[in-house]
């Protein structure tokens, strides 16, 4: 098939990649146009548009997708069906409309669950065991299209948000590429999701990512993990914001059980903090305007009285 690939920020790159070693046609790609990024402000170009310049591939960067010059050009291209991963602007029904196979969206989840800009990160957050990819034809409603195929992965202890999006981009582009392979072959059928374990993923704001101490220790670990590496996950110590990289639970005597929420116990190793249940041990610490630091070293650096305590 001629394909036309949608996708803007580096997690779309393994299906770009795919998809190019695959036998299809990729004869472009659209993305989102060129904005200021980094603490400088300048502008750059998403990672799906460098991957398309160093391939010598056309790139299409309309500023909405109804622009009827976009619609214009997308006809004249005429692709037969256009996937997207995590292009990140919504698609009028003019443009889905278009290709004969319509639009395949790769979401990382498993729809109906967590629709919306953030699945990942919502799934961590949430303490979801399992987890997934799912490829579905796009409408213009949120993520409700009928789903063509899935793959689970399961959500390790440890994971990151950004931990566990690498897998799912890696192992979401081989079924992209299948699911392709089946549009094109008549082999597979789009099935509509189920009407019950809908749920929703907002993106994820600032408000969203501060520390609530009077929570429990696992959520607290939950928070800091779904929230890591973007946009993270931060409270505030004498009046400033310090952002936390992720943490682990250190409940037990040895560990200090009886700390009040947001209380800091700095020791020449470790640093406790406080939680509704038992304490967590801080990981990274990055205060404003520095680099992060093992959270003992940055206590070290701070002199901390010993009652101090995040709020």
């Amino acid at each position: 098939m001629r394909l036309l690939f949608a996708g803007t920020p580096q997690v779309a790159v393994p299906s770009l990649d795919a998809i190019a070693a695959s036998r299809h046609e990729l004869v472009g790609v659209v993305t989102r146009p060129d904005a200021p990024s980094g603490r400088g402000r300048r502008v750059t170009r998403s990672p799906v548009a460098r991957w398309a310049d160093a391939a010598g591939i056309e790139v299409l960067q309309p500023p909405r997708p109804s622009d009827p010059a976009f619609l214009a050009l997308l006809a004249e291209i005429a692709p037969d069906c256009v996937p997207v991963v995590a292009y990140g602007a919504l698609v009028s029904r003019a443009a889905l409309e278009i290709p004969p196979h319509g639009w395949v969206n790769l979401h990382f989840s498993l729809l109906p669950a967590w629709r919306g800009a953030a699945p990942v990160q919502r799934a961590v957050m949430a303490g979801d065991e399992v987890t997934g990819a799912s490829t579905f034809l796009l409408e213009p409603s949120l993520d409700s299209g009928p789903v063509y195929g899935v793959v689970t992965e399961r959500v390790r202890a440890t994971d990151t948000s950004g931990d566990l999006l690498t897998r799912l981009a890696g192992s979401g582009a081989g079924l992209l590429v299948a699911t392709l392979d089946g549009i094109e072959d008549g082999a597979v059928t789009a099935v509509p999701q189920a009407a019950d374990g809908v749920s929703l993923a907002p993106k994820i704001t600032v408000d969203d990512a501060r520390v609530d101490w009077n929570r429990p220790d696992y959520a607290v670990d939950r928070l800091v993990r779904g929230c890591a590496p973007d946009p993270g996950a931060w409270t505030t110590l004498r009046g400033e914001r310090v952002k936390l990289g992720p943490v682990t639970l250190a409940a037990g005597p040895e560990g200090g059980s009886a700390l009040a929420p947001g209380r800091i116990l700095a020791g020449k190793r470790e640093v406790l903090v406080g939680t509704a249940t038992g304490p967590v041990r801080l990981g990274q610490v990055q205060a404003p305007g520095k680099k992060p630091l093992p959270a003992a070293d940055w206590a070290r650096g701070l002199r901390l009285d010993p009652t101090e305590a995040f709020a």
